[in-house]
């Protein structure tokens, strides 16, 4: 499986191979090709309103040899990420997670978060099996309900509802090229995701809740 390196203010998620990553990230979104997924920690001073953030960070990554990561923004401590495993009938999971909820949401609304600080849940999973690019977006819906049932489960109270995640969340899931087009809840791929981002997930939404929820960040 992969191996996670904290290099604070980064994190180095290394895949051990070059597979397919389906994401949106800030760096190299959507359906690409890559070795390693990388987080960087950042406060308000370092993103004024003026700066192209995009450029910047690509930037950032360029001087730290990574400008082929799928890459994050993230305002939670770096040192507070979480990891899960998981394997299901021969299929392995490995999920990392970086968890504040300063920003959280309820979807289908919308909190006004203009004069305050923003969180993230951002969440990045292996998978051992090949799959197709059908399947790698199957994959990634179960891998944003684990995200949403672990958010939702921490029990963080809005005037909308329970929050279901925060407005600037991030998901990525790499997998190998394969001929399988399913990772649906009935399968052991779908198990083997879910148990993964929702233990990794839900544990740093517990330990968001329990020391940071009065930061002025997470």
């Amino acid at each position: 499986m992969g191996s996670v390196t904290l290099d604070r203010p980064w994190i180095e998620f290394d895949l051990g191979a070059e597979m397919q990553v389906l994401s949106w990230a800030v760096n190299r979104p959507g359906l690409v090709t890559a070795r390693r997924i990388l987080w960087r920690e950042v406060r308000n001073s370092d993103l004024p309103r003026d700066l192209d953030v995009t450029e910047w960070f690509a930037g950032e990554l360029s001087a730290r040899g990574c400008g082929d990561a799928v890459a994050f923004l993230t305002s939670r401590d770096v040192r507070r990420y979480c990891e899960a495993s998981a394997t299901v009938e021969g299929i392995s999971t490995h999920a990392v997670a970086t968890v504040g909820l300063s920003n959280a949401e309820r979807v289908g609304s919308r909190m006004d978060y203009a004069s305050r600080n923003w969180g993230t849940i951002n969440v990045a999973l292996r998978l051992s099996e090949g799959l197709t690019h059908a399947g790698l977006i199957e994959a990634m819906s179960i891998a944003v309900q684990a995200r949403t049932a672990a958010a939702m489960e921490a029990g963080i109270t809005l005037s909308s509802g329970t929050a279901t995640g925060t407005g600037t969340d991030c998901v990525a899931v790499a997998a190998p090229v394969g001929a399988n087009p399913y990772a649906g809840l009935h399968t052991a791929t779908g198990e083997a995701i879910g148990k993964a981002v929702y233990q990794a997930v839900h544990l740093g939404a517990l330990e968001w809740k329990t020391t940071n929820r009065r930061a002025a960040y997470a």
